[in-house]
């Protein structure tokens, strides 16, 4: 599969950091958690919503784009508190194209020290493959006439598995802990008889807390996010300061990957805004190829009285 190799060596020797991990990333991970921990779903005790875009170094002709578009809801479904949720998620590296969607229900456990969120997601996992993709005018050379190599699919090729996830979720008045799988069952996605490609178990492990700070409109919010597809790992290290709980900024660190500068805002109606911008540290950063993230979320309390001036829902 020599258009394959030479690409994903490109790519991949040139940002060490992704180690062979299948699953997109995000610099605002911590406004997006229903996508790798389904045991997340419902925790706002709101229906919340949140369409994120991701241009992962910009510029470079195939690069990662990610669109993802999710939504969850604490419900009550036969006296039982619980959580619903809903991913989709398209991502598209070169020649592939991933769209995942799936479905979240999480179970709510009221303990003396917070809620505790089981849950499980079970939905549909798409690879698309074109095998006459190639870059244009690049000096790399990839580029592999169609049916030179019977090991790549002539044309667009694309399959469907079954997909599916568990997670743990632990909210408390000033923190939250998380421990979630992705890709559990493994699932395989076999293009006729030319090849195939297995979905990796992905071990996720999050945890933040709130600080509050001498002057009571300012709180420092820390965050941590480790990665691992047991062939590797990635650590997100972060820290937000929020001011009267609308307005945001802060910095993170991911390591032998990038820097990253955080900045968001809440306006009265409960819409928030937010904007991140990667700067790279991996070998890819000395060809000036940055990375933008930009989301936009709501949340909507449905027990708060509509007569009434509308309150924060924190995204603890």
């Amino acid at each position: 599969m020599r258009k394959i190799i030479s690409f994903l060596f490109f790519i991949f020797t040139a940002n060490l950091a992704t180690l062979g991990q299948q699953d997109p990333q995000y610099t605002n991970n911590m406004f997006y958690r229903l996508g790798v921990n389904p045991g997340y779903a419902g925790s706002e005790e709101a229906i919340s919503g949140i369409i994120l875009n991701r241009y992962q170094w910009s510029g470079l002709k195939g690069a990662p784009k990610t669109l993802v578009f999710s939504a969850d809801a604490a419900v009550d479904l036969f006296g039982v508190p619980g959580g619903l949720g809903l991913n989709i998620i398209s991502d598209e590296l070169g020649f592939e194209e991933n769209v995942l969607v799936n479905f979240s229900y999480a179970y709510k456990a009221r303990l003396s020290f917070g809620v505790l969120g089981v849950g499980a997601s079970a939905g549909f996992f798409s690879k698309s493959i074109n095998g006459d993709w190639y870059i244009p005018d690049d000096n790399l050379n990839i580029y592999t006439p169609p049916g030179s190599d019977p090991a790549i699919p002539q044309g667009e090729s694309s399959q469907v598995a079954f997909d599916a996830g568990i997670g743990l979720y632990l909210k408390g008045l000033n923190y939250y802990l998380g421990l979630s799988v992705t890709h559990v069952n493994e699932a395989a996605i076999k293009y006729a008889d030319l090849a195939s490609v297995n979905l990796k178990r992905h071990y996720y492990l999050s945890g933040g807390y709130n600080i509050k700070l001498a002057d009571p409109l300012f709180e420092l919010r820390p965050s941590v996010l480790v990665k691992s597809d047991l062939a590797g790992w990635q650590v997100d290290l972060n820290t937000n300061l929020v001011f009267n709980d609308r307005l945001w900024g802060g910095v993170t660190y991911r390591t032998q990957d990038a820097i990253a500068l955080l900045m968001g805002l809440e306006l009265l109606n409960g819409l928030k805004v937010g904007y991140s911008f990667d700067l790279t540290t991996s070998a890819i950063g000395r060809y000036g190829y940055g990375s933008h993230e930009l989301f936009i979320g709501y949340s909507l309390d449905l027990d708060r009285n509509r007569n009434r001036k509308y309150k924060s829902v924190r995204f603890l």
